[in-house]
């Protein structure tokens, strides 16, 4: 079942980039947790993962290319994903916004029975968890 869950998480980068939330709210289950990349924490279920997304793409476009996957033993998918801000006229930004910046960081999904249950984003190597995107 690994093969086919990197297969959906794949799939999900692709509808985030191309901002398809629903694309990605179909593999989210409904009381998901989500890491909150802008202000820490997590939101809970589709409609906190919605708004969510809304209010960071008022603010800024984040573009993610996963450059690699690893099965943990534990059964988390790790993914390496390079992160990239633009403004919303599609221009690189430097800098931060809103917790957000350019830098390479870790996703970390749970999935269960095909759908993703817990997602966080590990940025500080420490293998603890911190605001998502």
């Amino acid at each position: 079942m690994p093969g086919s869950d990197i297969d959906i998480v794949k799939r999900m980068y692709d509808c985030f980039n191309v901002k398809d939330i629903e694309g990605i709210l179909a593999v989210l289950d409904k009381e998901v947790a989500w890491a909150n990349g802008m202000e820490g924490g997590h939101v809970h279920g589709h409609e906190a993962v919605r708004d969510y997304w809304t209010r960071q793409g008022a603010l800024v476009s984040p573009r993610v290319q996963p450059v690699a996957f690893q099965c943990r033993g534990d059964g988390a998918i790790v993914v390496e994903v390079v992160q990239s801000l633009f403004d919303l006229e599609g221009r690189p930004l430097d800098g931060q916004v809103q917790g957000l910046k350019n830098k390479t960081v870790k996703h970390i999904f749970r999935m269960d029975k095909g759908v993703v249950t817990h997602f966080d984003i590990q940025s500080d190597g420490s293998g603890g968890s911190r605001r998502g995107g």
